[in-house]
């Protein structure tokens, strides 16, 4: 009874972490006019996941979430937005790319296109979700950090395949029950990622193996 009393605290405290942070998100997003704030408060929910996860007293209350959270932020508003736009901009060219094979009867060869397209689409984005954790967690240059989650998405299949089945999840979870989008919004996914990352990821100084032992 004490084991099921403990594991639903702990529980309880993780659902409040990623509220916290989400409010947070949100609030400091629109302190930065969401243009300049949008990238530094994605990066601030991925450091404040990974700082959460790398503590040794993981119990936080609300004002230590907003601390972290807040001192990432205040910490990284020039350099996260300026590893943030230009993957917008690749990811953004890729779909109107994508659109465009399928906008277009090219036969056979359409097909083709269209269907590497799509993969090239779906690795660019899980190379982009997991670029925010290998960047929280290594303090080097943003092609340094691009190289090296290109090689985990293409050198860790389990955790790629992991990453890809949360985020399919929760893409789901929000169509099903909107409620979850507005109360914990993109907090949700990030914080699968971070621990996803941590857990598989094998990541120096981020593994979940060499903390266990």
């Amino acid at each position: 009874m004490r084991g099921f009393a403990l594991g639903y605290e702990r529980l309880c405290r993780i659902v409040l972490l990623v509220f916290v942070v989400n409010v947070a998100f949100v609030a400091h997003a629109l302190a930065g006019l969401v243009v300049v704030g949008l990238f530094p408060s994605i990066s601030a929910s991925y450091a404040t996941y990974r700082t959460w996860a790398l503590d040794a007293d993981q119990s936080w209350g609300v004002r230590r979430s907003w601390t972290v959270f807040h001192r990432a932020w205040r910490d990284d508003v020039v350099s996260a937005n300026a590893f943030g736009w230009p993957q917008i901009l690749v990811v953004v060219l890729l779909l109107w790319d994508y659109f465009l094979a399928n906008s277009n009867a090219m036969g056979v060869l359409g097909i083709a296109v269209s269907g590497i397209l799509l993969l090239v689409n779906v690795l660019v984005l899980l190379i982009c979700a997991v670029s925010w954790v290998v960047r929280s967690n290594f303090d080097e240059r943003p092609w340094w950090v691009i190289r090296m989650s290109v090689a985990m998405v293409i050198a860790r299949p389990l955790l790629t395949v992991i990453v890809a089945a949360l985020v399919v999840t929760v893409s789901a979870a929000w169509i099903k029950w909107p409620g979850i989008l507005m109360t914990f919004g993109l907090s949700v996914p990030i914080f699968l990622i971070v621990m996803a990352v941590y857990s598989f990821g094998r990541l120096p100084g981020m593994d979940a193996h060499e903390d266990a032992r």
